[in-house]
């Protein structure tokens, strides 16, 4: 006890001195150690790590190119009628689109065959030879007195406005068949029990539902007038008829509904 109450000014101060000792030798490593954490710092900072560019997506792009390279198509008229303005028309007292009226909407609800038929009536026997009574009926003669079946006699060779008679099969006086060539050449037969019979034309039932007009068994070449234009029938078929505007010469074809 008496050595430390006589040298402890000497101890302390060995410990102090220990202790700076030991503050400076500690300084040494921390400036070494903030000296390399500045100077890698520096580095990443004047020479970062450079990663790769991902790959340019060029979907976008071509698919923009695709576009361009596709014709474009623009239509102005429907529905918004933007160079082809929409034209009303009045039909009583409505006002209806130009497109609802018409020969558009003009409807054939019927369309029926007209034949022409030729048949065997009766036969007559003389000295001159056997005679043959042919009965015709042709029903798309454009004249209506020409349309009622009428009776003709007639022998081989004869010649009439609607055939010749060609041949007979058979005895003449009850003959099996007639053999008959018709005006535009086609050939035919005819017997007691089978007339010969072809289709050479149609007429059409038209309605008009706007103008509640209706027209019944027409013919081609007969007139039409509805929604203020005059209309003739050129041509029926089996399933449509075609009308002509007298006013500009177009034509419309109707299909039967």
């Amino acid at each position: 006890m008496d050595f430390l109450k006589k040298h402890y000014e000497k101890i302390l101060l060995g410990v102090v001195l220990t202790g700076l000792a030991v503050a400076i030798a500690f300084l040494f490593f921390r400036i070494s150690a903030d000296k390399q954490e500045l100077e890698d710092i520096r580095a990443k900072l004047t020479n970062p790590r450079v990663q790769w560019l991902p790959d340019l997506n060029m979907e976008p792009p071509r698919l923009a190119l695709e576009r361009l390279s596709a014709a474009a198509k623009f239509d102005f008229s429907a529905p918004n009628k933007l160079f082809n303005p929409l034209t009303w028309q009045k039909s009583g007292d409505r006002l209806i689109p130009a497109t609802k009226v018409g020969p558009s909407v003009l409807s054939v609800s019927n369309i029926s065959p007209l034949y022409l038929k030729l048949t065997l009536d009766s036969v007559t026997a003389s000295e001159s030879g056997a005679r043959y009574v042919i009965g015709v009926e042709n029903q798309a003669a454009a004249q209506p007195s020409k349309r009622a079946r009428k009776q003709t006699y007639c022998k081989v060779g004869d010649k009439t406005e609607s055939f010749t008679l060609l041949e007979v099969k058979g005895p003449p006086e009850d003959p099996q068949q007639l053999v008959v060539q018709l005006s535009d050449g086609e050939r035919g037969t005819i017997s007691k029990d089978q007339p010969f019979q072809r289709v050479d034309g149609y007429t059409a039932d038209l309605r008009y539902d706007l103008e509640h007009k209706l027209w019944t068994k027409w013919r081609v070449g007969a007139p039409l007038t509805f929604n203020g234009e005059d209309y003739t029938i050129v041509a029926i078929s089996q399933n449509e008829v075609v009308l002509l505007a007298r006013s500009n010469q177009k034509k419309w074809t109707i299909k039967s509904s």
